[in-house]
């Protein structure tokens, strides 16, 4: 997830330990979860390899993360409290500066703790999970989202919306709000799977370092 590895990537169970500072126990146990969390593949005498997902699946991920966020923003509409309203709106706050100051990272990062802040005041732990292996399978594709012209700013509008319709709780407003965010997120992705074929996604990233690998939308 954090881009340190690339699809297709051999994932040596030694060389892991050494990376890591951790037994071939606790790596073996690690790569099995990352199996079951399709985020590597397995093959006997072959090891462990990073999973490349595919455009199709890339687009169908995006498909079901709309069910289900918008099943959760309309829980959450129905749950916030004042303190939960609050947070959301100084999550805003923060997005709003991080525009200002050109922080597109920084923005990234907050768009993701906005949306698992929903996901908590919904407290559908099903859902959760289901959402967290889901970014973490698509994470890769997410990396060359925000790198779309003005991506940010309407981000940033459509946060607002989901927050006003939740501090109404107007549960159909929330509904229509996240499925709104949700459908440029999806035609964002599809613009980033046709630049990923001029250049890989992560390509950029690595060149840039670490911390620019730590990318979420």
């Amino acid at each position: 997830m954090s881009g340190w590895f690339q699809p297709g990537e051999r994932l040596v169970e030694a060389d892991l330990a050494v990376r890591f500072g951790a037994g071939r126990t606790a790596i073996r146990a690690a790569l099995a979860t990352l199996d079951q969390e399709g985020l590597i593949t397995r093959e006997p005498n072959r090891g462990a390899r990073v999973r490349l997902i595919t455009d199709r699946e890339a687009l169908e991920i995006e498909q079901v993360r709309n069910a289900l966020e918008r099943l959760l923003a309309r829980t959450a509409g129905a749950q916030a409290t004042d303190q939960d309203v609050a947070d959301l709106r100084q999550m805003v706050a923060e997005m709003a500066e991080r525009i200002r100051e050109n922080d597109a990272l920084g923005y990234s990062e907050l768009n993701a703790k906005f949306h698992q802040r929903i996901w908590g005041i919904a407290d559908n732990q099903t859902a959760s999970r289901m959402l967290i292996t889901l970014k973490s399978q698509s994470i890769r594709f997410q990396y060359r989202t925000m790198l779309r012209p003005g991506r940010t700013a309407q981000s940033f509008r459509e946060h607002e919306a989901i927050v006003a319709a939740i501090a109404a709780h107007d549960l159909d407003a929330c509904d229509a709000a996240m499925a709104e965010h949700l459908r440029h997120v999806l035609e964002t992705l599809q613009w980033a799977i046709e630049s990923q074929h001029r250049e890989p996604p992560w390509a950029s990233l690595h060149r840039d370092g670490p911390e620019r690998a730590r990318l979420r939308s």
